[in-house]
């Protein structure tokens, strides 16, 4: 499975990169009461920051906002998935517990401040390409919704459109039943690759440290 960035996204932003990790061998199971109480807490430590600043203030939320808008969709109406998640909490509509995949998934986009997304390759064909959103572009989301996919970008199988760093559909989710998975890291921009690789690596290694099995992980930049 080969993971490639679509020219129309570098020609906006230059420096756009993705990490990416391959898991294979992975038990997911319902989350372990660690990471369930790891999780609340650290939203309980973020309610209170966010009690004197808005979401769109971090970092690495006002980044992704700024690719949005530059991409040609309103990150007000449309926000990236991170922010979403900032502002559940900031209105102390704490996440729920979906599964370890997912739970973990969550707490590593609110640490890094970016979208991610974690797939189960059972439900994916072919070669990944990661490109803008064109007017045909769409799916049902993980919200219920069907979303118009243009001018946001998108992950993309064989079969068409199947994630994004907006929301994701419901093709692929990571389930119980989830033996091999794909998560794709929608790296700060700004981050200079060494660290983007770091990073990467670390989420790698914590995701086996929970659920076993092996993995592989490169950054596309």
């Amino acid at each position: 499975m080969e993971v490639s960035i679509h020219s129309n996204i570098k020609a906006k932003i230059p420096n756009f990169k993705i990490g990416i990790i391959h898991y294979k061998h992975i038990s997911v199971g319902a989350s372990p009461q660690m990471l369930k109480g790891r999780l609340r807490l650290f939203q309980e430590s973020l309610f209170f920051d966010l009690e004197t600043k808005s979401p769109s203030e971090i970092e690495g939320v006002s980044e992704w906002r700024k690719i949005f808008k530059e991409l040609g969709t309103d990150p007000s109406k449309y926000r990236p998935s991170a922010e979403a998640l900032f502002r559940r909490i900031q209105k102390q509509t704490y996440l729920p517990s979906i599964n370890s995949a997912v739970d973990l998934n969550n707490f590593f986009s609110l640490q890094y401040e970016v979208p991610i997304g974690i797939y189960d390759c059972q439900f994916l064909q072919g070669d990944i390409k990661i490109a803008i959103g064109k007017e045909n572009d769409y799916y049902k989301a993980l919200n219920e919704r069907n979303i118009s996919l243009k001018n946001k970008i998108i992950s993309s199988d064989q079969d068409g459109p199947f994630g994004s760093p907006y929301v994701d559909s419901q093709r692929a989710p990571a389930t119980e039943q989830t033996k091999e998975a794909i998560q794709i890291v929608y790296l700060r921009p700004s981050l200079p690759i060494e660290q983007a690789e770091k990073l990467t690596k670390s989420l790698k290694d914590m995701f086996l440290q929970l659920h076993g099995g092996e993995a592989t992980f490169f950054v596309n930049a």
